[in-house]
């Protein structure tokens, strides 16, 4: 699923937007500040979000809580059951942050198919066009 937003993001009609892909974990608060969006993706784990996210969010929550209001986000999930919670959870902790979410989340639950990818790539397509037209 990353692999198709990246591929999405990284299309030749886009100008402009330089795309980094990192783990959640090796994802440091001064790499955030220096976003002009994010895709974040995870696994569903037992109803949440992965322990991996979960951590991110916990070490650069605190430092980014008034320096990033309105920071374009999307999501990504692959879910085993119905992702709901594993969106909730990453919902809640955006909130607060003040995050914007700009494209909608794309959940795969099950097996993933060609037109699961399809969708992951048009969520990376479309923060990166949106990006470089400004629009966030």
């Amino acid at each position: 699923m990353a692999e198709a937003v990246v591929a999405g993001a990284t299309d030749d009609a886009i100008e402009g937007v330089e795309v980094r892909v990192q783990q959640a974990f090796d994802t440091t608060v001064d790499d955030v500040r220096a976003c002009n969006a994010l895709v974040l993706g995870t696994p569903e784990n037992f109803g949440y979000m992965s322990g991996a996210l979960k951590d991110f969010f916990e070490r650069v929550y605190y430092p980014l809580l008034d320096e990033t209001p309105g920071l374009p986000y999307a999501l990504f999930v692959k879910a085993s059951t119905d992702g709901d919670g594993a969106v909730r959870s990453v919902e809640r902790i955006v909130a607060g942050l003040r995050w914007k979410l700009v494209v909608p989340p794309v959940v795969v639950v099950g097996d993933l198919g060609a037109a699961d990818l399809e969708r992951c790539q048009e969520l990376g397509a479309t923060v990166a066009a949106g990006l470089e037209a400004g629009m966030f």
